[in-house]
């Protein structure tokens, strides 16, 4: 379907205007803020008898649970990363048989700071979601040195592979291309890109960038009419989207890196009264598959959105029960299954089902 471009300008008062659903950004506090630690306790439902409480108790004293370290990027972030922390909460728990404490921030070095706290400490495992895939060498070369065993999950790291037990975590790269194959298959005249990043040399920000890119460098009908990081934060990404309104500049295509940033990108659109989503002016693209997002992509508001599976802590239970046992890996790579939805297919079932 072919879609005219969009020149709009836009009053000084819409570049003042913040709107409600979009101006407390979710990720705002934790980039400057420490890494935070909170100790995971039995937050899980209640034992039915005096019995079992005291044999909980008892298993605690006994000094059987295993350990774990868990670092995550802020839980705020988005809706993605929401679920991911509540899923690893869910399981890490001392009913469950593990003792685990958990550090989050969104800035590496902060990340590695609490990394090495928690060798220090002595934890069994360190489970880690990278904050950015490089400058982790050292640490994980220490906590061999000292027998902390570490799992990835979510993001891939540059490291050598010999360094952590397993990793489970997302294609980004497949993400991307999927994404990027997708808007391809729209068959516009000319695509003009508005491309909203996330953090910059994290995973996610570099497999769904890297599709991109590659397609615009192979197409001369395929513009960046501008690339910018937004860091995850929704309304640094509506400040962008506003700022190429205000220029006059002509795009078709949103490609936002998260469904936060998408969602605060529309807005700035809907100020201006450009249409978007299915017969609209301008495509709306996003990912994490949030359940809000899936839900504007079945009411034609929204184009396409990318899932990202933030459901590992399963996976990396099963991980640290084999190794407990004395069992063998057989995958050191999981690949969590994952798949993109477009407007003009998705269904309440796939809401139902993919949703988070």
């Amino acid at each position: 379907m072919k879609r005219k471009l969009v020149s709009a300008l836009v009053c000084a008062a819409m570049v003042a205007t913040v709107l409600a659903g979009c101006g407390n950004s979710s990720n705002t506090a934790s980039t400057d803020t420490a890494a935070t630690e909170e100790t995971a306790t039995d937050d899980a439902a209640a034992e039915d008898t005096a019995a079992e409480d005291t044999a909980a108790e008892d298993t605690a004293a006994s000094g059987d649970l295993i350990k774990v370290g868990i670092i995550n990027n802020d839980p705020n972030e988005s809706g993605y990363r929401t679920a991911n922390d509540a899923d690893m909460k869910a399981m890490f728990t001392e009913e469950n048989g593990y003792d685990a404490s958990f550090a989050y921030s969104l800035k590496n070095d902060e990340q590695i700071t609490a990394a090495q706290k928690f060798i220090q400490d002595g934890v069994d495992y360190l489970l880690l979601s990278a904050a950015d895939t490089a400058g982790w060498d050292s640490v994980l070369m220490d906590a061999q040195a000292a027998g902390t065993r570490v799992i990835l999950f979510d993001r891939t790291i540059d490291a050598d592979p010999s360094l952590y037990e397993a990793s489970i975590v997302s294609d980004m790269e497949a993400e991307g291309q999927t994404a990027v194959d997708w808007l391809a298959g729209q068959g516009l005249d000319e695509y003009n890109i508005i491309h909203i990043q996330g953090v910059m040399g994290s995973a996610a920000q570099q497999g769904r960038t890297g599709a991109l890119n590659a397609m615009v460098e192979e197409n001369d009908n395929w513009n960046l009419v501008t690339q910018q990081t937004a860091e995850w934060n929704a309304e640094k990404a509506q400040q962008i989207v506003q700022s190429v309104i205000d220029s006059g500049q002509d795009f078709n295509v949103i490609y936002a890196e998260n469904y936060d940033m998408a969602k605060c990108a529309v807005a700035a659109l809907d100020k201006a009264n450009i249409s978007h989503g299915v017969d609209g002016d301008v495509i709306i693209m996003g990912f994490d598959t949030n359940t809000w997002a899936l839900e504007e992509l079945l009411a034609g508001n929204w184009n396409y959105d990318g899932q990202c599976n933030p459901y590992q802590a399963s996976y990396i239970d099963e991980v640290i029960k084999t190794i407990e046992s004395g069992g063998t890996i057989e995958e050191k790579t999981i690949i969590m299954e994952e798949k993109g939805f477009d407007a003009e297919t998705i269904t309440q079932e796939d809401i139902d089902t993919y949703g988070i």
